[in-house]
C-alpha cells in the first residue's frame, strides 16, 4: 500500500485517536503564523517582535501597547474563515467516538468548523482574563471598544493566552497527555514541533506505543520519531486522508 493507504487503514481501525496542530494549518487560512509576520504588517508592528510583547512583563510595562498588538491581530483573525484541513478534522471527529483535538493555535478555528472536543494549549485569543478577580469571558468585538479593556469589576482585563515565560493550564494540559497517553494513533498537523512543552507530547505517544502521522510541509524536528510522513498543506491533505 501506498504511505497515504497505509494512514487511512490506521484511522479506520485506531481508537482512541488523538490531534495535535499547529500554526501551519491556520496559515493557509491567511492567518501569519506566529513569528512570520505579515504581509500586511504595519509599520508600527514592524519594529516589535512577538517575543517582546507577549509577555507578562511587557503586559505589566505597557498593557495599552500589548492590547494595540493583540487588536490588531484578533482583527486578522476575525477575517480569517476555516479551511478544508479544519473542516475535515471537524467532520473525522462527528464519526469518531474517541477523539481528541489539541491544539497550539489560539484563534479558534477550530471550534469555528464544528470541532467541539478542542483542546486549547496555549489559550484563545477570544477570552479575556480580569487581573484581580480572575473571571474569564469571550470577546469577539473587533476592534476593541476600550484599550485596555476591563472587567465588570472595574479591573484590568489580559489576553486569555499563555506568554512566554508561563505555564500552561494545567486543566487543559492533564487532559492533552492523558489523551496522548492513551491514543492509539496520533495525527501531528501544521505544528513546527518546536515550542515545549506542547511538542513533547510526540515522544510521549511514541512513548505509550501510539501510531504517529505527521502532516506538514517541511521537515521537523519530530519526523524521525513518527510512523508516516505526508508532505503537503494540510487543507490539500486531510480531506483525501480523512474522507476515505
Amino acid at each position: 500500500m501506498t504511505p497515504i493507504e497505509d494512514c487511512r487503514e490506521w484511522l479506520r481501525n485506531s481508537s482512541p485517536i488523538a490531534v495535535l496542530t499547529g500554526a501551519g494549518i491556520s496559515a493557509e487560512s491567511g492567518i501569519p503564523t506566529f513569528r512570520s509576520g505579515s504581509a500586511e504588517l504595519p509599520a508600527l508592528w514592524s519594529r516589535y517582535r512577538p517575543e517582546d510583547l507577549a509577555t507578562p512583563l511587557a503586559f505589566q510595562r505597557d498593557p495599552e501597547l500589548v492590547w494595540r498588538w493583540y487588536d490588531w491581530r484578533r482583527g486578522l483573525i476575525a477575517r480569517a474563515q476555516p479551511n478544508a484541513g479544519h473542516l475535515a478534522l471537524a467532520k473525522w471527529e462527528r464519526g469518531c467516538d474517541r477523539f481528541t483535538l489539541i491544539t497550539q493555535n489560539v484563534d479558534g478555528l477550530h471550534t469555528a468548523a464544528g470541532s467541539s472536543r478542542v483542546l486549547e494549549i496555549h489559550g484563545s485569543i477570544w477570552t479575556l482574563r480580569c487581573l484581580a478577580c480572575a473571571a474569564e469571558w469571550e470577546n469577539h468585538a473587533t476592534p476593541l471598544p476600550e484599550i485596555p479593556p476591563h472587567c465588570a469589576c472595574g479591573s484590568m482585563a489580559r489576553p486569555g493566552v499563555v506568554w512566554f515565560g508561563e505555564g500552561l493550564p494545567q486543566g487543559v494540559w492533564r487532559e492533552a497527555e492523558r489523551a496522548v497517553r492513551a491514543c492509539r494513533l496520533l495525527l501531528v498537523v501544521g505544528t513546527s514541533a518546536v515550542v515545549y512543552p506542547a511538542a513533547g507530547l510526540v515522544p510521549m505517544a511514541r512513548e505509550a506505543g501510539a501510531r504517529i502521522i505527521e502532516v506538514n510541509r517541511e521537515e521537523t524536528p519530530v519526523s524521525s520519531l513518527v510512523d508516516r510522513v505526508l508532505r503537503g498543506p494540510a487543507g490539500e491533505i486531510l480531506p483525501g486522508l480523512l474522507d476515505s
